[in-house]
């Protein structure tokens, strides 16, 4: 299933993402690293030194490795306890952690996530707080600088004077625990990656862990599953040389005829969503399109978004899959729950497994939960404790807009009046240099200019159209970010609120203060119940300004009115007519709900095939929904297979592809040779019909979007889409664009893998590679071997229930986003639940627990998911005690 030798086998270069580049077909396949900051990949030039100390001297290089790997057994003692932890590990090192008190449980949980994770928890925590170029140099600034200015870690230090006091102490106990961890060893002793980066000059003195730099983990996760600004972004860039009708073509609404919403039931009533209610009806508003300058400058925008770093990916690839059944529709009698985040690939991977038990559950220490959580964050995000169970999917409602802003000097207008911007002063240390990088953040009513720190965004607010009363532009406006995850929240008292739920009310509690980002939230308790909440700060505009397009900020009407969606009108249910709840970042509601949520969702093929496999069998039980993690059916393919098939190819050579499309299932498993062949023409047929009409920075990703866009555009034979504006005096049809799609991906299959079509499988070129997100990304394959795995190959693909992710906007099929977990609960008999994560739970190379289980997660197996202590204690293979210090 994988070849990780390979990568070794050459310090040559590794350059095809440039000759892919320079194909024209856009970024090569390890582009979505790209958006880390070139430091990242040069610093990895040092590890070099590392590999050849590894060849000279095996020993040597053993220890260097080996060095960084925590101790798991026996006894540690550690400042600050209150009492002794035990901390037991099974085969695969995941970590159950048994403590006498709250605050000795998480101390404890920062400990061991600091002993497996520190160098990735170091990384995010100068990510978030606009500091990565302490550690990687001058090209981190830019990412700095734009973080700086939107102020993630001065919101997340604002929002620790909001939280409850006991979720204040669990943050200080993890904080506690981390800081115990980092005293007693060097950089070097944490992590490998550390010694790469000293040997390109980075003097590195680890600082104290602290309450804030967890919290700040929140806006990272709000940044990149945030809302729809791609998609304004795009359809203002296809606006430069489209119509109105065209750009609807290419961004149709949701086919509700076709794809239920995750909530059928019930309406807003007196402000209180009531699932029993009949619903109503709304409009949405249209806005004016853009010039060629707007456009070149949002193109470029949109490669600023990109070039972020990606700490949980994005794009059309990033959303989950999450359902629940009830008892009458299990096997069990008792509901099931199953949920797979799709998010951004890495190793190691997003999520960190592990338990936190009081060993006596009672007020004081009333935790009994198991699950997935992230490193550097306190608790358990997602998973089930002894009442309860949930899993989260992206709501990805419209929570950002820009503002366009009149500016002079240090003044702004806003309704016929100017007013005083307010300033702050940024300094940002970078490695490399003698002095450090100071610059002025200024801000509006409505949020912090971008523009200041983007070129892009001051040319949009020199371009942008406007009204006939807006104020003389001079050299041009600038541009202002509002994000509902810039206001100050409690989103963290959410975590531990939820963690400790023992009931669909408690649930409910808790999930009304998690205000970003916004998540589709599935629930199961041992009474029975299943239900669904939608929440998040979602905010109500003026004017019926759903957020499309930059906002003339100077007009009032054009503001959000400081009012959010009541928590208790957003969307919920509680034990729905039908059993089952199936949510895949498919619309919420129907279109009569009276609020604006946003309207980028997921086009429903992924939810509407969970719901076609949730109503096949009358009884469900945890095997079904493992399976069903893993279908592999394209939703799309019985829509264009036939007119493919109604082509006729003019030679036997041409026509061998062709044919395997007759009887397919459209399954796309690894092993398909019809599925390798269908996603080829996919790909060439995209490509023909849209790269002659749109921009590069446009091209289609191939994601559900363009299934619907598709779906239309092929019954209609004679559109002007189909047409090569690049041949004169031909016009092109469907059927002339299909012939040349089979042509070119027939040839392109040749060259990657046999010309016997037969002999072709999808798994060929579909493979998932992992990397490691800083030092992973040097060019040298010897450096890439010594901490990146790769080579799996899966099947699978965008859009389709098992969402291995690929871009077509491409010259590669490899993987870029997938199931960054899967679980499944059962909540007769918790002992019986299933999960795999798709790295392991180690971050060091090397280590045995570094991708465990990723062969696991590519086969499409599980582990054995134990609660109980008793089942816990017969699968223990190591226990660490933490002792108090005398």
């Amino acid at each position: 299933m994988s070849d990780t030798s390979t990568a070794a086998a050459s310090a040559e270069v590794d350059t095809r993402d440039d000759e892919a580049s320079d194909a024209g077909r856009g970024p090569g396949p390890r582009a979505r690293f790209r958006a880390w900051p070139r430091a990242g990949r040069w610093a990895t030039y040092a590890a070099i030194v590392v590999v050849l100390v590894m060849v000279a001297g095996l020993v040597t290089g053993v220890v260097v490795v080996r060095r960084s790997f925590p101790q798991t057994d026996g006894e540690i003692s550690v400042p600050g306890l209150n009492g002794e932890v035990e901390v037991v590990r099974d085969a695969q090192g995941i970590p159950q952690v048994y403590a006498g008190t709250s605050h000795d449980l998480f101390y404890a949980q920062g400990f061991v996530q600091a002993q497996d994770r520190f160098y990735e928890m170091d990384v995010r925590r100068h990510v978030t707080a606009g500091r990565l170029s302490e550690m990687l140099g001058e090209d981190a600034l830019d990412t700095d600088k734009f973080i700086r200015t939107m102020g993630w870690r001065r919101v997340a230090e604002e929002e620790l004077s909001m939280l409850e006091p006991e979720t204040l102490s669990y943050l200080e106990a993890f904080s506690d625990g981390v800081n115990a961890y980092i005293e007693g060893h060097t950089p070097s002793e944490m992590s490998l990656e550390y010694s790469a980066l000293a040997l390109n000059g980075l003097d590195y003195t680890v600082e104290e862990w602290t309450p804030a730099d967890s919290v700040a983990w929140l806006k990272a996760m709000a940044w990149d599953l945030r809302s729809n600004m791609e998609d304004e972004v795009t359809r203002a860039i296809m606006a430069g040389r489209h119509s109105e009708a065209d750009i609807a073509e290419l961004f149709p609404p949701y086919p509700y005829d076709r794809h239920r919403p995750i909530v059928e039931q019930g309406a807003v009533v007196d402000g209180v969503y009531e699932q029993g209610a009949e619903q109503g009806g709304t409009r949405r508003p249209s806005r004016p399109p853009f010039d060629d300058s707007v456009v070149a400058a949002l193109e470029d925008l949109k490669a600023g978004i990109d070039a972020m770093p990606e700490l949980m990916g994005h794009g059309d690839g990033i959303g989950s899959n999450g359902w629940v059944v009830d008892g009458e529709h299990s096997t069990t009698g008792q509901p099931i729950l199953a949920n797979d985040p799709h998010l951004g690939i890495s190793v190691p991977g997003i999520w960190y497994q592990m338990g936190l038990h009081c060993t006596e559950v009672t007020a004081e220490c009333p935790f009994d939960v198991t699950g997935f959580t992230f490193a550097g964050l306190p608790g358990v995000i997602i998973g089930h404790n002894r009442d309860v169970a949930w899993g989260f999917t992206n709501l990805g409602p419209d929570v950002v807009d820009l503002y366009l802003e009149k500016i002079e000097g240090q003044r702004y207008e806003y309704d016929g009046r100017t007013r005083r911007l307010d300033l702050r002063d940024e300094t940002i240390e970078v490695l490399g240099r003698d002095e450090p990088f100071t610059f002025t953040v200024r801000s509006t009513r409505h949020g912090p200019l971008l523009s200041d720190v983007s070129a892009e965004l001051s040319t949009v607010g020199a371009n942008s159209p406007t009204g006939e009363d807006a104020p003389e532009r001079g050299n041009g406006y600038g541009v202002a970010i509002s994000w509902t995850a810039l206001q100050p929240s409690n989103t963290a008292d959410a975590i531990f609120g939820i963690d400790t739920a023992s009931s669909w009310d408690d649930f409910r509690a808790a999930a009304a203060d998690f205000a970003a980002p916004s998540q589709n939230m599935v629930y199961a308790d041992r009474e029975g119940h299943i239900g669904y909440q939608a929440p998040g700060l979602i905010p109500i505009r003026k004017s019926g300004n759903t957020g499309d397009y930059p906002a003339e900020g100077w007009l009032p009407s054009d503001d959000w009115t400081g009012k959010y969606v009541p928590f208790d009108a957003l969307p919920s249910v509680l034990d729905p007519d039908d059993g089952f709840v199936a949510t895949a970042n498919q619309a919420v509601t129907g279109p009569a709900y009276p609020y604006f949520l946003g309207d980028s969702w997921a086009y429903g093929y992924r939810s509407q095939r969970i719901v076609e496999l949730l109503e096949r069998k009358e009884k469900l039980s945890v095997a079904d929904m493992e399976a069903l993690q893993l279908d592999d059916r394209n939703g799309f393919a019985p829509t264009m297979v036939p007119y493919l098939l109604d082509v006729l190819m003019p030679s036997e050579y041409l026509g061998a592809g062709q044919r395997l499309l007759l009887g397919w299932d459209y399954e796309q498993d690894a092993d398909s040779a019809a599925a390798a062949y269908f996603n080829a023409v996919w790909d060439k047929t995209l490509e023909l019909t849209f790269h002659d009409d749109l921009r590069e920075a446009v091209w289609p990703d191939g994601g559900g979007r363009w299934f619907e866009v598709m779906r239309t555009l092929l019954a209609d034979p004679t559109s002007h889409w189909w047409d090569d504006v690049e041949t004169e005096g031909v016009v092109e049809t469907r059927d002339d664009i299909l012939a040349g799609a089979m042509a070119a991906a027939r040839d392109d299959l040749v060259r990657r893998q046999s010309r016997r079509a037969v002999d072709w499988t999808w798994g060929h070129h579909h493979r998932l590679n992992l990397e490691n997100e800083t030092v992973g990304q040097s060019p040298v394959r010897l450096v890439q071997w010594l901490f990146n795995r790769g080579g799996y190959e899966v099947g699978g693909g965008g859009e389709i229930v098992n969402a291995t992710k690929w871009d077509a906007a491409t010259d590669s099929f490899e993987v870029t986003a997938a199931p960054s977990m899967r679980m499944v609960v059962s909540m007769a008999d918790l002992d019986d639940s299933r999960w795999v994560n798709l790295t392991g739970v180690s971050g060091h190379a090397f280590n045995d627990h570094y991708v465990d289980q990723t062969e696991l997660w590519a086969e499409g197996r599980s582990l054995p998911w134990y609660f109980s202590r008793e089942a816990l204690g017969e699968t223990a293979e190591q226990t660490l005690t933490l002792r108090p210090a005398e």
